[in-house]
């Protein structure tokens, strides 16, 4: 598998992990008194998301602006 295979499906799964912690931080605020710490449960998913977006983002600009050097 390369490498690019490998960041776009840690990509995705991140997501899905994300988008559950969303719900259960919304379930948890629903009650009567949530505990604080569950908000902070998406930022680490976020913040993958953020660093694995980022790169295949600029992935396509990278690869043609390799192939116009060569």
């Amino acid at each position: 598998m390369r490498w690019n295979n490998t960041v776009r499906q840690t990509h995705r799964w991140t997501s899905i992990i994300f988008v559950v912690t969303v719900i259960v931080a919304f379930v948890a605020a629903a009650q009567a008194e949530p505990a604080e710490w569950l908000f902070y449960l998406p930022l680490p998913p976020l913040a993958l998301l953020l660093f694995t977006g980022l790169y295949l983002f600029v992935l396509p600009y990278a690869v043609r602006r390799r192939r116009t050097a060569s």
